[in-house]
């Protein structure tokens, strides 16, 4: 059977004191509302509905690339008249999973073991127990059966007592749905439209209703505020860092670091503190990433050796490599196995061979460094003329002497040699030693400038 996902997305999230739409307040990396439409696509949902209010411009161009439809709640006037707002959309036959763009992290075995359990009732819910169920509506029972949801402003004190809650993520058929929601009222003290009203109904034609338990309580948890959104992002957080730890990474603190993405692993890697991970990111095994490092949408090779403080963007990294401190990866740089780059070495768009060292004050820019090559300090690849980039070839085993400059285009051939200080302009030869420099001066008996006395 088909299954369509509804979100509700459409509330302004006035306690977040943002311009910026509720759900699409960043967590992870990623907007509420995008773990929600991921959720959706791995379940392999037919139709993704998403129910728009508040910056429905910003909402909508921030996912102009997904598969969505869109339907418009310009009043909000309860979840019950948002779901209602589907109706000329949703389908007649198949199954709705009813979310929330402010509820972001539950889980896909959690969403399919809901759908299960639904199969043969027609409606389900995720139910939760608490400790302190104050001010949420609870689940009333009767011989294990859901017969009513009690807001806790109308439940008795016996009511009160009772520590299921809901949670407010449903599973419905869609002919139950296009049958109970134009029945429900606003005849309320709020003058709201309720989607737990669905369930009065549903007890009413004699359904028995389905619920499951989340496996952790945080998939089901809202945000309506930024301490309630740093709270889940550090629940998040842990929890994925715990999945690593299971995976074999071994973490300083795995309370200080930040996965923003997906990050797969082998064996003993290590990680200090303050890492950040964007993006898909791979490590081979024995990896080592020192502190404060950011690496998004990289992979590095078993073996290598990070130090702190270093930042990859897009790198391919070989095995057994030497990176860092502060040393920069930009786009497409792809190093070769036991490479060395140093300390404030950047590396853009370049391939580094087999063995090749850069370890300071360097920019590879558009270039090619052949394998057993040795780049001195200060060396950089002129790789821009103003308006176009241009290319630096360097072959094998060449060596390019500390504070060199290499107007590109430009080839140094295998073997070659480039003094220090040079400033090379046209191509050299293999095995050939190359310099610029111009004429030293020398001055006897220099006096070096002296402090004005005050």
């Amino acid at each position: 059977m088909s299954t369509t996902v509804i979100i509700l997305a459409a509330g302004k999230g006035t306690r977040m004191r943002s311009q910026l739409p509720k759900v699409l307040q960043p967590l992870a990396g990623q907007p509420l509302l995008g773990h929600v439409i991921h959720t959706a696509k791995q379940l392999q949902a037919k139709n993704i509905i998403t129910i728009f209010g508040h910056g429905g411009d910003l909402v909508q161009q921030a996912f102009k690339n997904e598969q969505i439809e869109w339907v418009e709640q310009a009043e909000q006037l309860g979840t019950g008249h948002a779901v209602q707002m589907t109706l000329p959309v949703l389908p007649q036959h198949g199954t709705s999973l009813i979310l929330y763009g402010d509820v972001p992290l539950v889980h896909q075995e959690t969403l399919e073991k809901l759908l299960h359990a639904t199969a043969q009732t027609g409606i389900g819910m995720i139910t939760l127990n608490v400790t302190d169920p104050t001010g949420y509506g609870r689940i009333v029972r009767e011989n294990g059966k859901i017969q009513a949801i009690v807001e806790h402003k109308d439940a008795t004190d016996a009511q009160r007592q009772i520590q299921e809650i809901n949670t407010g993520i449903y599973c419905v058929s869609n002919a139950k749905l296009h049958k109970w929601l134009p029945r429900l009222s606003n005849n309320n003290a709020q003058g709201e439209y309720y989607l737990t009203d669905i369930v009065a109904m549903a007890v009413a034609d004699g359904l028995e209703i389905a619920s499951i338990h989340p496996e952790l309580a945080f998939e089901v948890e809202g945000v309506n505020d930024r301490i309630q959104l740093a709270a889940l992002e550090r629940e998040y957080q842990a929890q994925q860092a715990l999945e690593l730890m299971r995976q074999g990474v071994t973490f300083s603190d795995p309370k200080r670091f930040d996965l923003r993405g997906s990050l797969k692993v082998g064996q003993d890697v290590r990680i200090d503190i303050n890492v950040i991970i964007e993006g898909d990111c791979e490590l081979g095994n024995n990896v080592e990433i020192g502190a404060g490092c950011i690496l998004k949408n990289t992979k590095i090779a078993a073996g290598t050796k990070v130090q702190p403080y270093s930042i990859f963007d897009s790198a391919v990294v070989g095995e057994n490599t030497q990176i860092g401190p502060f040393a920069r990866l930009r786009p497409g740089a792809k190093l070769a196995n036991d490479v060395h780059i140093g300390n404030f070495v950047e590396v853009k768009n370049s391939s580094i061979g087999l063995g090749s060292k850069a370890n300071h004050f360097t920019y590879l820019g558009d270039a090619e460094v052949g394998a057993g090559s040795n780049i001195g300090a200060g060396t950089i690849t002129c790789n821009y003329d103003g308006v176009n980039k241009h290319k630096t070839i360097i072959g094998d085993a060449a060596f390019i002497g500390s504070n060199s400059s290499l107007v590109a285009p430009i080839q140094i051939g295998n073997g070659a040699t480039v003094g220090a200080g040079s400033v090379i302009t046209r191509d050299v030869p293999e095995n050939t030693l190359a310099f610029e420099r111009a004429q030293q001066i020398e001055k006897a008996n220099y006096q070096r400038p002296q402090k004005t006395k005050k």
